[in-house]
């Protein structure tokens, strides 16, 4: 079908550079992060203000902002470059062998369903992925991946989220805490502690217990970025730590976890884009359910 008449002639190219200039709001930032020089990038946005028939961008002491037209566009030629890959990532499943990328978050393996589908599709070109939890969901709507197992919280919009399993949440804290050897420990014994912070609220609420049930505020600790860095925190007698594990479980040297009674256990789940139900990730999915029952069949 063609065109209706009109309609502009979008490189999307030209749509690229401008969402990374909208990202960065700035001209020199978004040239650096592209690799080309900033007149280079200066001209390729002017030719696509030129297509639309619009300026989307004004240059300002401060750097860069939005037009309203910039502001409309933005959102829209970002669902464009989205659709664009997920037209390519069809095509090319169409065109090449069966392919699947599974990724996988720390802590979390994945081993018995990947082996499990290569053994069901030995022409499958199956391939593993370890990412951030971060990176979760524009991996997936980006089609870097086609299926990621992690713990939850992740944001579900534009997903689906199998749940494969509980696990306890515990307390981490240094061998010679007052609270180590403990057989147990509630939100009350740890009321005061310090517990290190995430930048995603979804997970900082979650793993902090914020707020806590009566409505008080989680105390405040250090910024961490992942496990190790929180872990040291604990060492070094800063904070306090939740995660998910088996209790009494030395984790690193030094350090000890204690079961947290009267809190919801930690859940180990699936995500898939919510309209991709091929025949691989089909597979994958019943493997996963039946074979990722617990860090005990993780081998």
């Amino acid at each position: 079908m063609d065109a209706p008449a009109g309609t502009p002639d979008l490189d999307l190219r030209l749509v690229r550079y401008f969402t990374v200039v909208a990202e960065h709001r700035h001209f020199g930032r978004a040239a650096t992060a592209l690799h080309i020089t900033q007149p280079s990038l200066s001209r390729q946005v002017r030719r696509l203000e030129q297509v639309l028939g619009a300026r989307l961008l004004d240059r300002t002491p401060r750097g860069t902002r939005l037009t309203g037209a910039g502001e409309a566009f933005l959102p829209r030629a970002r669902d464009l470059l989205r659709a664009a890959a997920q037209a390519a990532a069809a095509a090319r499943a169409a065109a090449e062998p069966s392919r699947i990328t599974i990724g996988y978050a720390t802590g979390v393996y994945v081993t018995p369903a990947v082996r499990e589908l290569r053994r069901g599709f030995p022409d499958a070109d199956v391939r593993t992925l370890h990412l951030r939890w971060q990176e979760v969901r524009e991996a997936l709507l980006d089609h870097r991946m086609d299926a990621f197992v992690a713990r939850l919280p992740i944001p579900a919009e534009g997903l689906r989220v199998t749940v494969l399993y509980d696990e306890p949440r515990v307390v981490v804290v240094p061998a010679g805490h007052r609270l180590a050897g403990q057989e147990s420990v509630t939100l009350d014994d740890i009321a005061d502690e310090p517990l290190p912070r995430v930048g995603d609220r979804l997970r900082d609420a979650f793993w902090r217990i914020d707020p806590r049930p009566d409505g008080r505020p989680a105390p405040d600790g250090p910024y961490v970025d992942g496990f190790e860095d929180k872990f040291e925190l604990v060492a070094s007698g800063q904070v306090l730590a939740i995660t998910a594990g088996v209790p009494g479980v030395h984790i690193r040297p030094g350090l000890t976890t204690i079961p947290l009674l009267g809190v919801a256990p930690s859940q180990v789940a699936l995500a898939t884009r919510a309209d991709d139900d091929g025949r691989l990730l089909a597979a994958f999915r019943r493997a996963a359910q039946s074979l990722l029952t617990g860090p005990d069949e993780a081998r």
